[in-house]
């Protein structure tokens, strides 16, 4: 192992021993009850079958069979969720004769890039919360020896797996639905934005081409929050192997659903192979799935969405535990938004086994985890294939097929994976510089202070950024309006960048797996309305963010010593839901803790 690696799991561990055993022994708790439904009355276990078969009846009346619960996030306005549909009778199916399987519940799914700039943006974040919310309803009923978990994006798999670690004696595999086929290329997609918000292309031209690119059932195929999390679920052992980013509707993807489910059953207590999620997520787990982040250029809404993860497990993450890895972790993949290929040209220039084979050979991924399938993490290292109508697993291919996307970890595309943590007299921050040009990295210009990424477009529009700036945007953080993402601010940025200027952002909000070519310093902490120095930014203060230091400083001696203005945020108080969500605004832990509104005690 790299010993940057082994140092900063032995401190995880070490900082979070208290809790880690506090729920190590719930759980524990909960499987030594044995099996749940055979603990209820005869009048709970009635209402638990009544719409089942006969057959199913007398299984479940039984405890020597596993019963199954789904829990799926299926929708079919979104592309990404549309295929889930017909999983639970494919499972249903797969299982008949060894188990039985209910379809639990299920729990929203929105679209980020739905409700990107508009009022729905502000439910984002706290649907994550309430996913995990759902899922624990989903699985109270106590009916259930395992668990399938349905999702794919954004919040979705954040939430299931919050959710399934509050049950966390069950067995539990995530089934994910791949990405769509590809459509227009992520270079002409590009061009087509930029051309817009220089008002060179009209609204129609704009619509052609987003239509061209999001044109089909599966996940939106650049490397975003979605395709980050189905990474993630792969590199902790959650999922089958190679499941990721096999497309929707294929003969592959249905027989590794139907395997999936025949796994997870029999990985049950009732069986000798017993394979509880709360242990799987242990903090081995949890620093592969960083190295498996930073190495592959992910999201960095998963500088939030894992810690919160890790709480729910009783584990301590830190941002510099991510800064940490980052800095001995290289750059392996150039998916777009870091680069111009998706997630399909990834998959065909070799793909998760490839990339797990190099991360292993580097030492940078603890071989000795538990996952669904094993002892041990080489069996990611493969991929699937159907002999016939036999699904079977084979070495992933021994060289990249695209050195442009997917590189051995001998010849990286940089020797870091581009996550550091900012810090200086404005809190501490995040930046992603994995797709950020060197030249870039280190911005010293006045700031212009705005409170909504609506008012930054209307400025670029009247020709008032057209210099060297830092945009500050405030009164974007979680207690304030729930931090929606900025994306709508990635175009804009990008023409100043490319017309010469000095440019970068500095926010308390969300930019997440769209995070590009400028430079931002992201989920800055104490948020605004938390009375945070940057709510004592002023028009023309002289900010330094120079990424090779770690240094995010505002120069203003009296910084310290100046009124605040904090936003008013009363017109994010209600409409479109919002009034719905004013208690997750005032619990809600700051970014750096996960921005989570549980409040684990003695995690958050």
């Amino acid at each position: 192992m790299h010993p940057t690696i082994e140092t900063v799991t032995t401190r995880i561990r070490a900082r979070s021993k208290a809790s880690r055993e506090k729920y190590l022994g719930r759980i524990a708790e909960a499987r030594a009850k044995g099996v749940k439904r055979g603990h209820l009355s005869c009048g709970n276990l009635a209402h638990g079958f009544a719409a089942c078969s006969a057959s199913e009846k007398e299984a479940l009346i039984g405890t020597t069979l596993p019963n199954l619960g789904i829990v799926s996030a299926y929708n079919d306005m979104l592309s990404a969720h549309q295929p889930l549909k017909d999983y639970p009778e494919q499972i249903k199916a797969a299982v008949a004769g060894h188990a039985t399987a209910q379809f639990a519940g299920g729990v929203p799914a929105m679209c980020d890039g739905v409700t990107q700039g508009q009022t729905g943006m502000e439910l984002s974040l706290f649907s994550r919360d309430v996913i995990a919310m759902a899922t624990a309803v989903s699985l109270s009923h106590d009916m259930f020896d395992a668990a399938l978990m349905l999702g794919v994006c954004d919040k979705i798999v954040p939430g299931l797996l919050i959710g399934a670690l509050s049950f966390g004696h069950l067995p539990t595999v995530f089934v994910p639905a791949g990405p769509m086929p590809s459509g227009l290329p992520n270079a002409e997609k590009s061009r087509i934005r930029q051309l817009y918000a220089e008002g060179k292309v009209g609204r129609k031209e704009l619509l052609e081409a987003e239509a061209a690119s999001y044109h089909a059932p599966g996940t939106c195929t650049f490397y975003g929050t979605a395709n980050s999390n189905q990474m993630l679920m792969e590199v902790m052992g959650l999922h089958m192997p190679g499941a990721a980013f096999v497309n929707p509707g294929t003969p592959l993807r249905a027989a590794l659903t139907a395997a999936a489910a025949k796994r997870v059953a029999g990985a049950t207590a009732l069986g000798n192979d017993y394979r509880p999620i709360g242990e799987m997520v242990d903090e081995k787990a949890l620093v592969n799935a960083i190295v498996g982040l930073v190495a592959t250029g992910g999201s960095t809404n998963h500088t939030i969405h894992l810690i919160a993860v890790a709480a729910a497990a009783g584990i301590k993450l830190e941002w510099q535990d991510f800064a940490d890895i980052s800095g001995v972790t290289p750059l392996l993949c150039r998916i777009y938004p870091n680069g111009q290929a998706d997630v399909n040209h990834f998959q065909a220039a070799g793909g998760f086994g490839f990339l797990v084979r190099e991360l292993l050979g580097a030492g940078l991924l603890h071989r000795d985890v538990k996952t669904l399938v094993g002892d041990g993490l080489e069996a990611y290292a493969q991929e699937p294939y159907l002999d016939g109508d036999q699904l079977r697993w084979r070495d992933a291919p021994a060289q990249s097929l695209d050195l442009d996307v997917l590189r051995p970890a001998s010849n990286p595309f940089a020797p870091d994976g581009g996550i550091r943590v900012l810090g200086g007299n404005l809190g501490q921050s995040i930046i992603k510089v994995s797709a950020v040009k060197p030249t870039h990295r280190v911005i010293e210009a006045p700031a212009m202070v705005f409170t909504s990424q609506h008012a930054v477009q209307k400025a670029f529009k009247d020709g008032l950024l057209h210099k060297d700036v830092v945009v500050v945007v405030k009164g974007q953080g979680p207690r304030a309006n729930g931090m929606p993402e900025l994306h709508q601010l990635t175009p804009a940025l990008g023409v100043l960048l490319d017309l010469g200027y000095k440019v970068a952002l500095v926010t308390d909000g969300r930019m997440s797996g769209a995070s590009g070519k400028v430079p931002a310093a992201i989920h800055l902490s104490p948020e605004a309305v938390a009375d945070g120095p940057i709510a004592r930014i002023r028009d023309g203060d002289i900010i330094r963010l120079d990424t090779e230091t770690g240094e995010l400083n505002v120069k203003a001696p009296d910084l310290a010593t100046r009124k605040s203005d904090v936003p008013d945020t009363s017109a994010h108080e209600a409409g479109c839901g919002r009034e719905l969500f004013a208690g997750f605004r005032a619990l809600v832990g700051g970014a750096e803790h996960g921005a989570a509104s549980f409040g684990w005690e003695g995690i958050v």
